[in-house]
């Protein structure tokens, strides 16, 4: 008999139930190119299925894995095809000129993998990353060994906990989501203080 799952959760108890393994690999990978589905949240109920025995915990981090890198690398070719044309025509309607996208291409060349990385454990970076990065031109093998590290540390991270901590999770979740929101105005205010360091250094070259 398959555990109640907490909270948030119950509402995938059914999707679970009946397509398993299928249901994560699906809503991890499309999640990761943009479309809006609850990957971090059905990978949160497979690792609590998984620790009271009815998936196999080996088999969902596997199959998130793989997901969400492909997801990602769907974003990539997204963002790789048809975003910088995107930008260059519409760009100018929110103020990104193509200076600027320069600049913002720079920038990603040099600390897009820390991004990349970072970005997995931020809902709607998560999402849209791949996006960036291919639209920003990232070189794809760059983009797929950080895209794969983030990958790595995600699946990790949430399978882990869930299957240790079973219908305690949510609170878990909780706690840690609350300390992300530290963590992503520090990364926030460094990448600020990054390009101003960057714009001053080229005023002062001029």
């Amino acid at each position: 008999m398959a555990p109640p799952l907490p909270g948030p959760l119950a509402h995938l108890a059914p999707l679970l139930g009946h397509y398993g393994y299928w249901a994560v690999g699906a809503l991890v990978f499309v999640e990761d190119f943009g479309v809006p589905a609850p990957g971090e949240t059905i990978l949160l109920a497979a690792g609590v299925y998984a620790g009271a025995g009815r998936l196999n915990i080996v088999a969902v981090a596997a199959i998130a894995f793989v997901a969400a890198v492909a997801g990602d690398n769907i974003g990539y070719l997204i963002g790789r095809l048809g975003g910088r044309a995107f930008v260059h025509r519409w760009g100018r309607y929110v103020f990104l000129t193509p200076k600027r996208f320069e600049a913002a291409e720079a920038f990603f060349g040099r600390h897009g993998g820390k991004i990349v990385t970072v970005a997995r454990f931020v809902e709607g970076l998560r999402q849209a990353n791949g996006i960036i990065a291919g639209t920003t031109g990232m070189h794809w093998l760059r983009f797929l060994a950080f895209n794969a590290l983030g990958a790595a540390l995600w699946v990790g991270l949430w399978a882990t906990l869930a299957y240790l901590v079973g219908d305690h999770i949510t609170t878990v979740y909780d706690e840690i989501s609350r300390y992300q929101l530290y963590v992503v105005v520090a990364v926030a205010v460094l990448v600020a203080a990054l390009v101003v360091r960057r714009a001053v250094r080229r005023r002062r070259e001029r």
